[in-house]
């Protein structure tokens, strides 16, 4: 597997300070990847959903994974793992992320992967050209960016994508007033998830880039609303 760092020289990329502050502990030392890449935690921290969630947006990706597929950000467990071996032939995934160690460790949980490149880039600035990929895939990052790197990345995504493909989103989502984990989740999001309360408050649809592209929006929730999946279709010829 190799891994691409798209660093211009003068300017070295840098880890954002978002990261840096809230998330140093779960994605940016190198001791959270030995803590965290364990399977059986990545589905607790989710309630049991992640396979659920991972083989929603698989599904919804296809089976197999034709044309040109970008994966914003790294993502802890085997979803990485499951797209690439749903690739048609021919088919190409590029994944990016802005922490090395999050690269390095993607890199050898995947192995000889071909068709697939691993490039360091930010989600919010991204180095692909306008409509580059058929499908973009955003898993759980949403709710870990502040604001302004949101709109951002999502209007990035929808750069890259080309008309008639879609942008797939799956992140939080603002449970119904009967479920039991909306008395739970509300503390454990404002100490650990500085930024997720406000996928609570709004939806994804209030993020997207006005004056752009022609936009089909499909939103599917999960697990008495606790989780979402939103995809956002160009339309063709935009």
């Amino acid at each position: 597997m190799e891994i691409i760092a798209r660093v211009v020289e003068e300017t070295p990329q840098s880890i954002p300070s978002y990261l840096e502050r809230h998330y140093w502990w779960a994605y940016v030392h190198p001791n959270a990847v030995r803590v965290f890449e364990r399977q059986w935690l990545v589905n607790l921290i989710l309630w049991g959903n992640f396979a659920r969630l991972r083989d929603l947006a698989l599904e919804s990706l296809g089976n197999p994974i034709g044309g040109r597929t970008l994966q914003v950000a790294c993502v802890y467990g085997n979803l990485t793992q499951r797209l690439v071996d749903r690739l048609a032939g021919g088919a190409f995934l590029d994944v990016v992320d802005i922490v090395p160690v999050q690269l390095e460790n993607l890199a050898r949980k995947l192995g000889p992967a071909p068709g697939t490149t691993l490039t360091l880039s930010d989600s919010a600035d991204l180095k692909a050209p306008d409509a580059h990929y058929d499908q973009v895939l955003v898993f759980f990052l949403l709710h870990e960016q502040p604001l302004e790197t949101r709109k951002r990345t999502l209007a990035e995504a929808l750069r890259v994508t080309k008309p008639g493909g879609r942008v797939l989103l799956v992140d939080y989502h603002r449970p119904h007033p009967a479920n039991p984990l909306r008395l739970i989740m509300t503390p454990v999001l404002q100490l650990l998830e500085p930024f997720a309360l406000d996928l609570w408050r709004d939806e994804i649809s209030a993020w997207l880039p006005e004056g752009g592209p022609d936009l089909q929006v499909n939103k599917q929730t999960f697990f008495g609303g606790l989780y979402q999946m939103v995809e956002i279709r160009r339309a063709e010829g935009t």
